[in-house]
């Protein structure tokens, strides 16, 4: 056994004892090399239970919260999801090896670029990544059956323009930041017209922000299309 899968099955064993019960979510965290996501001088840390800088003023979720966000999604094999905050693309092949497709939006282009090289080397192609502004959502693809936010929107929702394009029996989930500061996730259920509302734990994310790092671009343009 390797030392990077004895670290992992510890974060595994780890998971578990938090919480964590969802075995499809479990297995895709397994299969998934955290440490392909990090900077070379974190590889060290890559399977501790900790958020970790990714550059650009951004991190990679701690493994409990991205186990945790993916749990509350209830994915499946017929899902269309939508993910505002490409990031290091952790999360993306995370959710790739779960849904049928995945929908990614980046603020920073730079980011983006190295989540593409990532993913195209792990051989995940069932996803479709834009440089754009996930505020807006994709509306050209939507609705979405599953939609994850990897950053704090304001007080007190998320986006309406985000939550509408939830499909009927839809779920999001994503954090918010309160009037007091404090930032909680919340997953939301569509049904039908109405909107369900659960609190599911306080966390610290970076904020939502409305604009694209450099040049706004418009999706159809700066769009990368991997073949499924």
């Amino acid at each position: 056994m390797s030392v990077w899968e004895a670290r992992k099955i510890r974060l595994v064993m780890e998971l578990r004892q938090q919480g964590i019960a969802d075995t499809a979510v479990l297995g895709a965290i397994e299969r998934t090399p955290r440490e392909a996501f990090v900077p070379a001088q974190f590889h060290d840390k890559a399977y501790d239970n900790i958020a970790l800088p990714i550059g650009n003023g951004q991190t990679i979720s701690q493994p409990y919260i991205v186990a945790l966000m993916t749990q509350a999604l209830c994915v499946d094999r017929s899902h269309k999801v939508l993910e505002i905050g490409t990031g290091s693309g952790y999360q993306t092949a995370i959710l790739a090896r779960l849904c049928r497709r995945i929908y990614t939006i980046e603020r920073i282009p730079e980011l983006l670029r190295g989540a593409e090289d990532l993913l195209h080397k792990l051989r995940i192609r069932n996803y479709t990544a834009a440089a754009a502004d996930g505020t807006r959502g994709w509306v050209a693809q939507a609705p979405f059956a599953r939609i994850i936010v990897t950053a704090a929107a304001a007080a007190p929702l998320p986006p309406a323009e985000l939550v509408n394009q939830l499909d009927n029996g839809g779920i999001m989930v994503c954090p918010v930041t309160r009037e007091d500061r404090t930032q909680h996730l919340i997953k939301i259920t569509r049904i039908l017209d109405q909107f369900y509302y659960e609190d599911l734990c306080p966390v610290r994310f970076v904020p939502l922000l409305p604009d694209v790092e450099a040049a706004m671009n418009i999706i159809p343009e700066t769009k990368r299309i991997a073949s499924a």
